[in-house]
């Protein structure tokens, strides 16, 4: 996975050549030579925090969202004497 490094002007100027790049390894932003920020594919960034696909984020992703039905059971609570 190679890096890559851009200033921030080059950012600015060209973001699509920040994303090409991203499709080849991390794109490092420098702002006044140092290192400020990085840019990764969503495929990168999901491998590096183990993030998974949740049930209302899978929802909102779908067009037809609006027309999916979920009733899901309500838990049981169970009672319990208060403390004042």
């Amino acid at each position: 996975m190679a890096e890559t490094a851009m200033t921030s002007r080059e950012f600015n100027h060209d973001v699509s050549a920040a994303k090409r790049a991203a499709a080849h390894g991390p794109v490092v932003i420098t702002d006044r030579g140092r290192p400020s920020h990085v840019l990764l594919t969503v495929e990168d960034w999901r491998a590096l925090t183990g993030a998974r696909t949740g049930l209302a984020q899978a929802l909102r992703m779908r067009p037809d969202a609006e027309d999916v039905e979920f009733h899901p059971p309500r838990a049981p609570l169970a009672e319990r004497e208060v403390d004042l």
